[in-house]
């Protein structure tokens, strides 16, 4: 019998969610035995041709190769799933999307003529069919196995989509934004880090990425009128990990509109 076969692919990223993958340790191995790992460099220099059963997807869409590349890798994936926040949101490199890349192309580049780039980092979604997302940076490694073993098994993975106040409560961390004022992503941040940052006593700053349907707005106005945040600080406050994602985007042009 064919084992089902597993591909890891790279794009704009800084390889930390597959070094989460590596992390796995001793469940990866228990892994490398239901699967046939056919495409993993990080890992491994053999490369087997596809198709592929599951592609996990690292890395935003950021030059125009990547845009032709994403396309090939979906045509040759069974299941696709992206993985951190440079797949789901475009990374920390979406803060290009707010900016000239050519002032910084030209700014960092002796020969910025030979750099062949995209305006814009975006998510995987963004270009190809998704059908799973894995937030965070990095993914937390235990989400990860479970998906894989859900698919593996062919059961539909059931992805957490609540809150990270909801991880606070379930643990008995004391709120941050209330105990100590600061302005805290918890309330609108996706699930998926058990909360580690509150559990040492200091603000989400939404690595996870939004959660659905959060109210960005609410958040923000309790910052600036409860909290007294400048503009400015809101901007910076959902332009970090996920800036590009939808909800975070939008919350910070809210501000930055307010300037001009």
């Amino acid at each position: 019998m064919t084992k089902p076969s597993l591909a890891v692919w790279k794009f704009a990223s800084c390889d930390g969610c597959q070094l989460s993958i590596l992390d796995c340790e001793d469940e990866l191995l228990a892994i490398a035995g239901a699967v046939d790992i056919a495409n993993f460099p990080e890992a491994s220099r053999e490369v087997k041709p596809g198709p592929y059963t599951v592609s996990l997807v690292e890395g935003s869409i950021t030059t125009p190769h990547d845009r032709e590349r994403i396309q090939e890798v979906r045509a040759q994936s069974g299941v696709l799933v992206a993985i951190g926040a440079c797949a789901t949101a475009g990374g920390i490199q979406a803060l290009r999307n707010f900016s000239d890349v050519k002032g910084f192309t030209d700014a960092v580049y002796a020969s910025p003529q030979y750099i062949s780039t995209l305006e814009t980092s975006t998510a995987i979604s963004d270009h190809v069919k998704v059908d799973f997302e894995l937030h965070g940076c990095p993914i937390d490694k235990y989400q990860l196995i479970r998906v894989l073993t859900d698919l593996l098994q062919g059961r539909t993975p059931l992805l957490p989509s609540e809150s990270v106040c909801l991880d606070c409560k379930r643990a008995g961390v004391v709120c941050v934004m209330v105990t100590k004022g600061e302005p805290c992503l918890g309330p609108v941040t996706h699930t998926g880090c058990n909360a580690l940052c509150p559990s040492y006593n200091r603000a989400c700053f939404g690595c996870f990425g939004p959660k659905n349907t959060p109210n960005t707005t609410a958040l923000a106005d309790r910052c600036t009128e409860n909290l007294g945040l400048e503009d400015e600080q809101m901007i910076r406050l959902f332009r970090t990990f996920n800036a590009g994602a939808p909800a975070f985007r939008t919350e910070s042009e809210r501000y930055e509109n307010q300037n001009h």
